[in-house]
């Protein structure tokens, strides 16, 4: 794997774990949350990519604007489904589990339906992803009850979000060669308009949730689409059953700061999965 595309995918694994952790905060904003960090997203990424459209002389190509719809819908599912899991269920769960059954599907997919042939050492690696995200995120000694539930049916339908919109990208910006910094400009338009009717009609609470979680809405504003910009401009090098489990690392970042800073239980437990992750993201590196 290429040192650029690592390091690419190095920094937008924190820049990725850092904006959930401030979607966390928002909990229960939800669609009207997403709304509003897709549109501030939207407004911010329009003028490079028209800047980046006169520079590079690109001429724009008609299936282009299939894809930019495709991502729009598949990001949105992700987005209201990730907030209703913070909302109604622990982050400690939620985040991993989603994180780790993404690159799973992913990987799955792009072996059997893709062509895609990682080696033995790389195979290997996501399956240490896979089994680190488990310790991290499932804890044999805690109770049943509802909102575990939630945590786990949420993170896994977060994930499931994940693998689509991974493999649509991936198809995107690499088979169909599409700019990323365009086609991810045109996926937030998409994404802000999609929700924008929703919107209006909850203007209130629009007004409501700005005045109480506008910092918070900045930060996924400005952090979501720069971390997952990283991803793109790695996928168009890097195959995809490569990029989803190398950008597991967030994961790792996670479990550290719901440690160090949230004060949350079972570090020893933490820490070994993270361990584990760490050394599958290796083994996809060298293999």
């Amino acid at each position: 794997m290429h040192v650029v595309s690592l390091g690419l995918l190095f920094s937008a694994s924190a820049l990725h774990a850092a904006w959930n952790f401030a979607a966390k905060r928002v909990g229960a904003g939800g669609a009207v949350f997403v709304w509003c960090y897709y549109t501030i997203s939207a407004a911010l990424c329009l003028p490079v990519a028209i800047g980046n459209l006169f520079v590079q002389n690109v001429r724009p190509q008609w299936w282009w604007v299939v894809a930019a719809a495709g991502t729009a819908v598949l990001h949105v599912g992700y987005g209201v489904i990730l907030q209703r899991g913070y909302a109604v269920g622990d982050m400690s769960v939620v985040y991993p589990l989603a994180r780790g059954t993404g690159p799973l599907l992913s990987v799955v997919v792009a072996v059997l339906l893709l062509g895609e042939h990682p080696g033995v050492v790389g195979l290997l690696g996501v399956a240490a992803v896979v089994l680190g995200v488990c310790v991290i995120s499932l804890n044999p000694a805690a109770g049943g009850g509802g909102r575990r539930l939630a945590s786990v049916v949420y993170g896994v339908l977060t994930g499931a979000a994940i693998a689509g919109y991974t493999l649509w990208d991936d198809r995107s910006v690499s088979a169909s060669a599409i700019p990323p910094i365009l086609y991810f400009t045109a996926g937030c338009v998409g994404q802000s308009a999609m929700l924008t009717p929703y919107a209006l009609a909850r203007r209130r609470e629009v007004a409501r949730l700005w005045r109480a979680h506008w910092r918070e809405t900045l930060v996924v504003a400005v952090l979501s689409p720069l971390a997952y910009l990283l991803v793109l401009f790695a996928m168009r090098t890097t195959p995809v059953s490569v990029v989803a489990p190398v950008r597991e690392l967030s994961i790792v970042i996670g479990s550290l700061v719901a440690w160090r800073v949230l004060g949350e239980p079972n570090p020893v437990r933490r820490l070994v999965g993270a361990a584990i992750v760490l050394s599958g993201i290796v083994g996809i590196a060298v293999g």
